[in-house]
């Protein structure tokens, strides 16, 4: 995750404000700001300390930017912010229950994942969820967990007597013999908002689609589901 203070606020950052702002409205307590401040410069986005970096008057100044947004509020803010401000605040504004799921989720998460696992480029996600990155990288974790994935095909095997895919239905083994056979990739189903430290992944959690479907699942936020992705093939 790591980037220069020049970039725009991640998407995760943005959601952790939104919630703060919908939490405590445009004037948040001293000691909630404080304690978004100590968390951003927590996440491994800035190579250097810098004792500026995600301070608590840039979380205020990001409040702020948020309520200039928010149609309702009773005063107005300081500025409408970047296109991140508009995109979180359009897609979890109105969803009070979600964006507080939501950043729930990435606090639990960011606290347990290192920061090797959050800069490590995925190959398969295009793109993050719309939920931020800490989340598509613990959804990446749960998908690649090799045990879980092999007992998931190991079932699916015993039940049906094949590997297809369950958004096209193609067969690796029925096209490539041999070196098809055992190959598919996993999807790790369960909502991004729910995914908390701990957890049991379940194998009915996990889904088995093929290189292309699972890429397009990731192709876009916010990312289909299998079953939607089934659906648009007809």
């Amino acid at each position: 995750m790591a980037r220069s203070r020049k970039d725009a606020w991640l998407r995760d950052e943005i959601i952790l404000a939104l919630d703060l702002y919908r939490r405590e409205g445009r004037n948040p307590s001293r000691e909630s700001v404080q304690g978004l401040s100590d968390l951003l410069r927590s996440m491994p986005i800035e190579p250097e300390a810098d004792p500026r970096f995600r301070n608590p008057t840039g979380v205020e100044m990001k409040v702020f930017n948020l309520v200039a947004i928010d149609p309702e509020a009773e005063t107005e803010g300081m500025s409408r912010g970047g296109r991140g401000d508009q995109e979180v605040f359009v897609e979890f504004g109105d969803d009070t229950a979600r964006l507080h799921a939501t950043a729930d989720a990435i606090r639990a998460n960011l606290a347990t994942l290192e920061p090797s696992e959050l800069q490590v480029e995925d190959e398969v996600v295009q793109e993050d969820a719309s939920e931020g990155r800490v989340l598509t990288r613990t959804h990446r974790l749960r998908e690649r967990n090799r045990t879980l994935v092999e007992r998931k095909k190991a079932a699916v095997l015993a039940s049906q007597g094949k590997l297809a895919c369950e958004a096209c239905g193609f067969d690796f083994a029925a096209v490539y013999g041999e070196r098809g056979e055992g190959f598919i990739e996993c999807h790790h189903t369960v909502p991004l908002r729910d995914l908390q430290p701990g957890s049991r992944t379940r194998l009915d959690d996990l889904a088995l689609p093929c290189s292309n479907c699972h890429r397009m699942v990731h192709r876009r936020s916010p990312w289909l589901s299998v079953e939607q992705l089934r659906a648009s093939l007809g």
